[in-house]
């Protein structure tokens, strides 16, 4: 098991991608320690990871606060030893015309994703450190690479654009202590973020139209998103960092 003997932190990780990861670390051997806002869900996809209760723990709070990094932090030192990983999970997706966007709106991408992205990571390099590295993986965006006019995320895009800059600062500024810093940039992965903004009628009449725009032929699921997480923050990926991984079923390629 690639990640046994280590504890991983996994934001957002009470459903879509986030719980993906999170099943998957466990899967392969690791503590892992879920957030997010809403305590109910992350307790009840805490359990069905690990029905035992001992090595998948939920701690709830909102990740724009530096106490809830803190405290997520302490968790895992005081039931586990320490960090070894770290997936910034967190995200919002409403899309909406710029003009449209409130100042409210506006922070609330700010702070869930830059600010959901800054204050974790600073919480966990110091115990990264204590066991001589780590690796920080974020979740990305395709639309912080790419403007897709169907969907206009002017705000999603631009905090999201935000996220890739802190993994590549992060990545020189951290790689002479061995912490490793990556992101994948994600398309269309089918999760449960599109029913923020649409029905479940919608959504099943809706994402399906999204099939072609990869052109691989099908929208991403958590699992792929999941896949190349646990990749980037393994051994196999020692020689890795600072890069913002499309994964995309081939959008960006040809786009560019």
């Amino acid at each position: 098991m690639k990640f046994e003997n280590k504890t991983v932190i996994v934001t957002g990780g009470g459903t879509g991608i986030g719980k993906k990861t999170a099943q998957r670390f466990f899967e392969e051997g690791a503590n892992v320690i879920i957030n997010g806002r809403r305590e109910d869900v992350l307790n009840q996809t805490a359990l069905e990871i690990d029905p035992s209760g001992k090595r998948v723990l939920a701690v709830s709070g909102d990740i724009s606060l530096p106490e809830t990094s803190k405290k997520l932090v302490q968790a895992a030192v005081e039931a586990f030893g320490g960090v070894d990983v770290l997936v910034n999970n967190t995200g919002k997706f409403v899309p909406a015309p710029m003009l449209e966007h409130t100042p409210e709106d506006l922070q609330s991408y700010l702070d869930t994703i830059v600010k959901g992205t800054f204050y974790p990571s600073q919480a966990v390099v110091p115990e990264m450190k204590k066991r001589g590295g780590g690796a920080i993986v974020n979740t990305g965006s395709m639309w912080a690479l790419q403007a897709v006019e169907s969907t206009p995320s002017s705000a999603y895009s631009a905090a999201m654009a935000g996220r890739h800059a802190l993994t590549r600062n992060m990545a020189v500024e951290l790689a002479g202590d061995n912490i490793r810093v990556n992101a994948v940039a994600p398309a269309v992965v089918e999760t449960p973020i599109y029913n923020s903004f649409m029905t479940e009628k919608e959504v099943a009449e809706v994402l399906p139209t999204f099939n072609a725009f990869h052109p691989i032929g099908r929208n991403g699921t958590p699992a792929d998103v999941a896949e190349a997480i646990l990749f980037l923050a393994s051994d196999s990926a020692t020689w890795v960092t600072g890069i913002v991984m499309p994964l995309d079923g081939g959008v960006t390629a040809r786009l560019r």
